[in-house]
């Protein structure tokens, strides 16, 4: 049985599991200001673990297309408060950031998973989290948000690029003795990918894991590639989208999925458990 070293908790994964999606920003592409303040976020939060989340996932920073970045201090502001209120909840609790300073402070209160779309490359990253208990989600980005889907290109299959640039990671990780049992992979769809880019790495998740095989999270939801391929331009529209997305990354791999909708992709990975069970 696979298991994730996660802080506090020892993550079992032999079943998928939800990480509910908690953005208390006021410019996230699809709930941005809706959750901003820490009573709002804390009631959201009590709903995604009703729900069924095994993960809590605050972020204070939008890394949508075309973000503008936000100062360190002012992310701080956002995330900390909501992450010191629900110490007690039994989830595990993640950060979202991409910040050294915002990681560290957040390892003080005591989060137990680091959700980096930057994969631990900013400055001092890598010593910070390694002498700490907390898991570590590697995630593949080109460029910036400010600029991340101008012009994305590949030099050769996508797939082998991100897997490529994921071991690397987990090269550098390994490195500074953050075991491999504390970390995860994501391969960042639309974090400078085309709709092609995305659509091929999802139907490729098992070559991505065959390359870099460790657990594999993935964060589908609400995304413009499903707006994309559905015709659908509103984010908080797409759901049925966003539930496909998951079920078909479950079935090739994925063991935790990033979602808005935490109930609807709950009954749905349940029903999918129970089918495989007799399969």
């Amino acid at each position: 049985m696979q298991i994730l070293n996660c802080g506090r908790h020892q993550l079992s994964l032999s079943h998928p599991l939800v990480m509910g999606i908690l953005n208390v920003t006021p410019d996230s592409f699809s709930d941005g200001g809706v959750y901003c303040k820490p009573d709002q976020a804390l009631q959201q939060a009590e709903r995604l673990l009703q729900a069924g989340a095994a993960i809590l996932d605050i972020g204070g920073e939008s890394t949508r297309p075309n973000a503008a970045p936000v100062s360190i201090q002012e992310e701080m502001d956002r995330v900390l408060p909501v992450l010191e209120a629900l110490q007690g909840c039994g989830a595990v609790l993640s950060v979202d950031t991409r910040r050294t300073a915002v990681m560290q402070a957040a390892l003080a209160i005591g989060v137990d998973l680091i959700n980096d779309v930057s994969a631990l490359e900013d400055e001092g990253a890598l010593a910070t989290v390694a002498p700490h208990s907390a898991a570590i989600c590697l995630m593949h980005k080109q460029g910036n948000p400010d600029t991340m889907q101008r012009a994305p290109h590949y030099e050769r299959d996508v797939v082998l690029d991100v897997a490529d640039y994921l071991q690397q990671r987990v090269n550098a990780c390994e490195a500074v003795g953050i075991a491999r049992e504390r970390l995860l992979i994501d391969p960042g769809f639309g974090f400078g990918k085309t709709l092609a880019h995305n659509l091929r790495l999802l139907a490729q998740l098992p070559l991505l894991t065959e390359c870099v095989p460790l657990p594999l999270l993935v964060g589908l939801s609400r995304k413009s590639m499903l707006g994309q391929i559905c015709d659908e331009p509103v984010a908080t529209e797409r759901l049925g989208a966003s539930v496909a997305a998951a079920l078909w990354s479950v079935q090739y791999g994925a063991k935790i999925i990033r979602v808005h909708d935490v109930k609807a992709t709950v009954q749905a990975l349940k029903v999918w458990q129970a089918v495989t069970e007799y399969a």
